[in-house]
C-alpha cells in the first residue's frame, strides 16, 4: 500500500484567495522514499463544510488522496502530467502493476459510423481529454467546434466555436481544429489548424483569443506564425506553451503571455537526419527529464528531443523512415504520452493501433486495435487520432472516421 506523507505544509486556514504551497514525500512500507518531482500541478481543495477553492500544490506525479487540517486535497491530470490514484489494496509496484487493457472498447462519445451535427454525434472526432472529474473534451474537428460531455452523459455541448459547425476566423469559429488542452479552470488551449492560430477559450466565454499565430489566418515561418499547428504540450510549472508547427518542421516554445515564440526542436527543413523534424504531429512534455516526445508523422517515429539540445534521440520507429506494423516499427504515429511510470503510448495512425513500450523499451504490443485491420467493431479502429490516460489507466482514443471517441478499461 502506497502511504503519504505530509513533509511540508503553510500555517493557517486556507483563504478561497490565498495560493499555498505544500510538499508531498511518498512512502512505502518498506521504507523507500522515492525521489521528490517538484511538479507544480493544480488541485482542488475542499474544506469539510463541502466549500472548492482552488489552490497550486507541489506534489510529486503519482498521489493518492490526502486529509490534512480539515481539507481535502483532490488531485488533477492533464494530457500531460497524468497524476494517479492507486488502489488502497496492494503495494504499488511500477514494474508490477496490472497493464491490461480490455480488448473492446466502450463508446463514450459519438454513434459509431455515423458523422453528425446533432449534439450526441461527431464529425471526425481529432483529440479527447479527460479532466479530474471524468469530464471529457472532444474536438469535434469535422464540426469546427469543441464538445464537453458530464460524466456518463453522451450528449454533449459546445464550448467553443459553433455549434452549428460553422468554420471561419473570428473570434467566436474555429477552422479545422485538432487539439485541446484544458486547465484546471476549465479554460482551453486549442490548435486551429486552418487558421495557423492557437486559441484560448477562457471558460464560459463565447470567444477565443489567438495567443500564438496570426488572428486571421496567415501562416508563415516567421517566430511569429504558424503553418499548420496541431499538437501541444504545456509545462505546468512556467505556463509555457510547446507547439507542433507541422508544416514547418518545427517545436515552438511559447512563454505565458509573449506574442512571438522561439524554436526549440527541429526548424532545419523537413527530413530524416537527428537535428530535424518531418511533420512533427503529437507532442508530450517530460517534465522529470526537461523534454519533448514527438510525434513524427512524415519519418514514422518518436523521438525524445532534450530542451537545449540540439538533436534528437529515437524512442520509437525505425532509424530511417521505414514504416510497417511489426512491433519495431510505426506507420503515421499520431500521438504520444506517458503514463507514471514512464511508459510510453503511441497512437499508430495507418495501423489503427495504440502501442505500449514498457519504460526503456523499444518494441511495443498493441494494446488497442488490430495492427493493420480498420472497422467499426467495438474492438477496431480507423484512423485513429489520439490516445488519452486517465487517472486509472483507462485508454480513451479518437476513432476518427468511425466518428466515436472509445474507451478501453483497464483491469
Amino acid at each position: 500500500m502506497l502511504k503519504q506523507t505530509l513533509a511540508q505544509t503553510t500555517t493557517g486556514r486556507l483563504s478561497t484567495i490565498s495560493t499555498k504551497v505544500i510538499k508531498i514525500n511518498r512512502h512505502y512500507y518498506s521504507g523507500k522514499t522515492t525521489k521528490q518531482s517538484n511538479e507544480i500541478i493544480h488541485v482542488r481543495i475542499r474544506p469539510s463544510d463541502n466549500r472548492s477553492i482552488n489552490d497550486h500544490s507541489n506534489i510529486p506525479s503519482t498521489n493518492r488522496n490526502i486529509t490534512t487540517s480539515g481539507y481535502l486535497f483532490e488531485n488533477f491530470q492533464s494530457k500531460n502530467e497524468l497524476s494517479t490514484i492507486y488502489n488502497n489494496d496492494r503495494d504499488y509496484n511500477p514494474k508490477t502493476a496490472s497493464l491490461r487493457w480490455n480488448t473492446t472498447g466502450i463508446t463514450v462519445a459519438g454513434i459509431s459510423g455515423v458523422g453528425g451535427r446533432a449534439n450526441n454525434q461527431l464529425n471526425t472526432p481529432y483529440d479527447a481529454v479527460v479532466d479530474y472529474s471524468y469530464t471529457l473534451y472532444v474536438v469535434d474537428q469535422g464540426n469546427n467546434r469543441v464538445q464537453k460531455y458530464m460524466r456518463n452523459n453522451s450528449v454533449g455541448t459546445t464550448i467553443a466555436g459553433l455549434e452549428n459547425g460553422t468554420a471561419g476566423s473570428s473570434s467566436n469559429q474555429l477552422n479545422s481544429p485538432a487539439n485541446v488542452l484544458v486547465d484546471f479552470n476549465g479554460n482551453l488551449y486549442i490548435t486551429d489548424i486552418l487558421n495557423n492560430r492557437v486559441q484560448y477559450w477562457p471558460n464560459g466565454s463565447s470567444t477565443g483569443t489567438t495567443i500564438a499565430g496570426n488572428a486571421t489566418g496567415v501562416a508563415g515561418n516567421s517566430n511569429n506564425l504558424l503553418y499548420s499547428p496541431y499538437g501541444m504540450a504545456r509545462d505546468l510549472n512556467t505556463g509555457t506553451l510547446y507547439i507542433a508547427d507541422y508544416d514547418n518542421h518545427r517545436i515552438m516554445s511559447y512563454a505565458s503571455g509573449a506574442s512571438s515564440g522561439v524554436v526549440v526542436a527541429g526548424g532545419n527543413g523537413s527530413g530524416l537526419n537527428n537535428t530535424q523534424l518531418y511533420n512533427p504531429i503529437g507532442l508530450h512534455f517530460d517534465s522529470l527529464s526537461n523534454s519533448l516526445l514527438i510525434a513524427n508523422y512524415g519519418s514514422n517515429t518518436v523521438v525524445r528531443w532534450v530542451l537545449g539540445d540540439s538533436n534528437w534521440t529515437l524512442l520509437a520507429g525505425g532509424s530511417n523512415g521505414l514504416s510497417g506494423n511489426t512491433s519495431t516499427l510505426l506507420r503515421n504515429p499520431r500521438d504520444v504520452t506517458l503514463d507514471p511510470m514512464g511508459n510510453m503510448y503511441i497512437l499508430d495512425r495507418s495501423n489503427h493501433r495504440v502501442q505500449l513500450y514498457m519504460a526503456g523499451e523499444s518494441v511495443g504490443k498493441t494494446i488497442a486495435g488490430v495492427s493493420g485491420i480498420y472497422g467499426n467493431d467495438s474492438n477496431l479502429l480507423n484512423t485513429p487520432r489520439s490516445v488519452e490516460l486517465d487517472s486509472q489507466l483507462n485508454l480513451y482514443i479518437s476513432d476518427r472516421s468511425n466518428h466515436r471517441i472509445q474507451k478501453f478499461v483497464r483491469y
